[in-house]
């Protein structure tokens, strides 16, 4: 004879061998611990073995219970992903996604989250610096973009505050001379007006040693020694340093911020997307890899 099992006594028993309490499982479930108790008591009865060890302060699994939890996770899961597959909606199209120069490594994997989740999306990237994709957003060359800007005067939905660090390569002196040799990515960069600004009230002349949409390029200038930039402070590279305001004789810069621009009719891929950009990136450590993805285009201005 079939025999189903049920599947929310199944989870209450997760729940309770998480927390190794029953009251505890019954404020993360919303049940009173009376009710958490009878369905666990359910389960031991329809398996016909007990899953507790009742001690004095806290709940343990028996011997059967150890073995039963793993296929109870297992069944919870292929219960949840079939769920969510049955019930979310294909999405479709294309989607432009605006990024500037430094932020696509750190958005990759966003990125490759929402591809694998949404095959059917074809994503562009529309690179550039923070102004020009705001305005991108706005004329409709972005479908969303991710733009930095100075935390005090952010536009948007802030995702992630951050540093801004000046950076020097490895046994470097460049930060030490006069006019300071500078590195920066593109003359529209939002990091260019702060820094100079930043330069212009401590009096600390400065020159461009480069100057273009090439972020390795502007590393590599960094690297060699014939000059200093600023970055993120998650953006810096392991092989680059950075430098302590007023210890190394330059000015405080201030923090910046990470944002969400979206226009006023977003499509559903773009609310979607929004979405795994501040899962990803909202948590300060978030890990930054490299992506490769069939299909995806990478455009520069």
């Amino acid at each position: 004879m079939t025999r189903n099992l049920d599947l929310d006594l199944i989870r209450t028993f997760v729940a309770v061998a998480d927390s190794g309490s029953m009251t505890v499982a019954a404020n993360l479930l919303h049940m009173t611990q009376g009710a958490v108790s009878q369905q666990v008591k359910r389960l031991e009865a329809l398996l016909g073995c007990p899953l507790f060890v009742r001690k004095t302060r806290k709940l343990e699994l028996s011997r059967r219970g150890e073995q039963f939890l793993v296929k109870a996770r297992q069944l919870l899961g292929l219960n949840d992903e079939i769920w969510a597959d049955m019930t979310t909606h294909s999405l479709g199209g294309s989607l432009r996604v605006g990024v500037p120069y430094d932020l696509v490594t750190p958005l990759a994997p966003a990125m490759k989250a929402f591809a694998e989740a949404h095959p059917h999306v074809e994503i562009s990237l529309v690179c550039a610096a923070s102004p020009d994709l705001s305005e991108a957003v706005n004329n409709g060359r972005a479908d969303v973009s991710v733009v930095e800007c100075v935390a005090s005067a952010a536009e948007g939905e802030v995702v992630r505050i951050e540093p801004l660090v000046w950076v020097k390569g490895r046994g470097s002196d460049a930060w030490q001379k006069r006019p300071l040799p500078l590195s920066m990515v593109d003359e529209h960069c939002a990091f260019r007006p702060v820094v100079l600004g930043a330069l212009a009230k401590e009096d600390i002349p400065w020159r461009t040693v480069f100057e273009s949409g090439n972020i390795e390029a502007t590393a590599a200038t960094v690297r060699a020694g014939l000059a200093i930039t600023a970055w993120l402070v998650s953006t810096v590279p392991a092989d680059m340093e950075t430098l302590a305001p007023h210890a190394s004789g330059l000015p405080a810069l201030p923090p910046f911020a990470i944002c969400l621009r979206l226009p006023a009719a977003v499509q559903p891929a773009a609310l979607e997307f929004a979405h795994y950009v501040r899962e990803s990136m909202s948590n300060a450590a978030a890990p930054l890899g490299q992506f490769a993805k069939p299909g995806l285009v990478v455009f520069t201005n």
